[in-house]
């Protein structure tokens, strides 16, 4: 088979030109997609970055909810993301109309969503977070103040034990990648590397965060292993940030943790790996698949994310 990946990157680069557009892309995402993009970051990172881009078009190389987010904060641009179909397990965990039923419950909490969720969600927030800022989040509501955190509950979990917060309700949602990493394949990896630092994201289950060196978002993780003395890091959060390890530390190994069913692939997102050259390509061609919202969703979503952001 002809690799053809030169081609489609000289017409990206092109077509990048010619329509004034933008590739902001996560971590998680292959390399070479990784390796056509704009900006490069995690959720806060990419979320921050959208509103500040100087241009006509964005195309986000990543899954729906973060396109969604960047049209929510930049509505006058076009927003572009190549493969719709790309979901989120975590942010379909948590459908939109279930959890304005539990809200109601609740009419006294402040309601925390990770900006893991769809733009009605979020709508239903009145201050989102990401795992690089979800502590600070949840430092700024008054203690005696009652919060709905959803939709993960391992890192709502995390954030819960780190403050003391016994009036912290938690949705029952997960991340399937970091719910199924194996205590008992990362404790025989630290046996087989004694000398290795554990790095874990704060999705994963509270045995593994156990274990952990540092617990960080994927933009954390990273900032550690450069501070960071060690040699060696074994990896518990999703494969794609690998590329980005070896590229800004390659005097430094990188060892991914497995899952507890290796054949399954857990370790890796399918929805991120959705995202090809070859669509991106397309869908700059055509402008098309575009984000377009409902205003009032949109509107009201905004007012969460911005929250997040200014206490960021």
């Amino acid at each position: 088979m002809v690799d053809n990946s030169a081609t489609l990157r000289s017409r990206i680069d092109e077509l990048k030109r010619e329509k004034n557009a933008v590739i902001l892309a996560h971590y998680y995402t292959t390399p070479e997609v990784q390796q056509v993009a704009d900006f490069l970051g995690d959720s806060l990172a990419l979320s921050v970055q959208a509103q500040q881009v100087d241009a006509d078009i964005i195309l986000f190389a990543g899954v729906h909810f973060m396109a969604e987010t960047a049209k929510v904060l930049c509505p006058q641009k076009k927003v572009l993301i190549p493969c719709p179909e790309a979901g989120c397990s975590l942010a379909e965990s948590c459908d939109a109309r279930d959890f304005a039923a539990f809200k109601a419950r609740y009419p006294d909490h402040t309601v925390v969503s990770y900006v893991n969720t769809t733009v009605e969600v979020k709508a239903l927030t009145d201050i989102c977070c990401t795992s690089s800022n979800a502590l600070r989040v949840v430092e700024s509501i008054p203690a005696d103040r009652p919060i709905i955190f959803a939709p993960d509950r391992n890192l709502g979990g995390y954030i819960q034990k780190l403050t003391g917060r016994r009036n912290m309700i938690l949705w029952d949602g997960a991340c399937h990648v970091h719910e199924e990493f194996s205590l008992e394949k990362l404790l025989q990896l630290k046996a087989q590397h004694p000398a290795a630092k554990v790095v874990v994201h704060p999705e994963c289950r509270a045995y593994i965060i156990a274990v952990a060196d540092y617990v960080g978002s994927t933009a954390g993780i990273l900032d550690y292993c450069g501070r960071s003395d060690a040699e060696e890091f074994i990896v518990v959060t999703e494969a794609g940030i690998l590329a980005e390890m070896q590229r800004r530390y390659p005097a430094k190994r990188f060892i991914p943790a497995p899952p507890d069913d290796e054949t399954c692939g857990c370790n890796n997102c399918k929805y991120m790996k959705m995202v090809t050259l070859e669509n991106i390509c397309a869908c700059l061609e055509n402008e098309s698949p575009e984000i377009v919202l409902d205003e009032e969703v949109r509107k009201r979503a905004e007012r969460s994310i911005r929250n997040m952001i200014a206490i960021r």
